[in-house]
């Protein structure tokens, strides 16, 4: 019997978590990860690089035709810093990790990410990456779009201000200067273009688990879905087994 819990628990999962801008998609991704031993990726990032990317080179990020010309020039890799113990993002060989948090790409990636050609250039990098199961990854449209059939979904929410705060005090933290006002503007600008874009908009799949963690702790929320994800490996781990 012992064995064939080992067995049954050797079974890896895809994590797909969505949900809007600014409530804790990442960290719960991460905390997830690391509890799993699970590979963290951030779909948001390799959007943020694209971003940085085209305002480096001081293009216009709402000309989709500059943006799709300039896709083969852009190589996104997620690398694991062993040394700080967490994945980064790379921008053609360069580390970009802190500049695609800026205020700067925080303003313009939205309007990149409604791109049809940029989201089926990532998504195929996504894919990719999530062949071989054993990820938890977050975004806007993972479980709807990247892993459709990823074995545990969950779409995360929290109240506006809440998030506003959560964001400020992250960008206040990183030395940026932006009041908490143009915080929440921002993020009610991205809320609106990522529900109604064309191309992938943001809505919850319909087998996904809805969790407002506006009242929770970073704690509470890792113990409650951890709680989920174990459950969802020991199913999936019985089914492989039993077919």
């Amino acid at each position: 019997m012992r064995i064939f819990a080992k067995e049954i628990m050797s079974e890896k999962i895809v994590i797909a978590i969505d949900g809007y801008s600014s409530c804790g998609k990442s960290t719960l991704a991460k905390d997830l990860a690391r509890e799993l031993s699970y590979i963290y990726i951030d779909s948001g990032a390799m959007y943020r690089a694209v971003t940085l990317f085209i305002l480096q080179k001081e293009l216009d990020v709402n000309d989709a035709a500059v943006v799709v010309a300039e896709l083969p020039n852009i190589d996104i890799e997620c690398r694991y810093n062993r040394e700080e113990d967490r994945m980064e993002t790379w921008l053609n060989g360069k580390n970009v990790d802190e500049q695609i948090r800026s205020r700067w790409v925080s303003e313009n990636v939205s309007e990149i990410s409604i791109i049809k050609e940029v989201r089926a250039f990532l998504v195929e990098q996504q894919r990719k990456i999530g062949a071989d199961k054993g990820i938890a990854m977050d975004g806007r449209d993972i479980g709807t779009v990247v892993f459709k059939n990823a074995e545990l979904k969950i779409f995360l929410t929290a109240d506006l201000e809440t998030r506003a705060k959560r964001r400020y005090e992250e960008m206040f933290s990183n030395d940026i200067d932006v009041t908490l006002e143009e915080v929440r503007e921002n993020l009610t600008h991205r809320d609106k273009i990522d529900s109604s874009r064309l191309e992938s908009p943001l809505f919850k799949a319909d087998d996904a688990l809805l969790f407002d963690n506006s009242i929770l702790s970073r704690d509470e929320q890792l113990r409650l879905i951890l709680n989920m994800a174990k459950k969802r490996i020991e199913e999936f781990s019985k089914q492989k087994v039993e077919n």
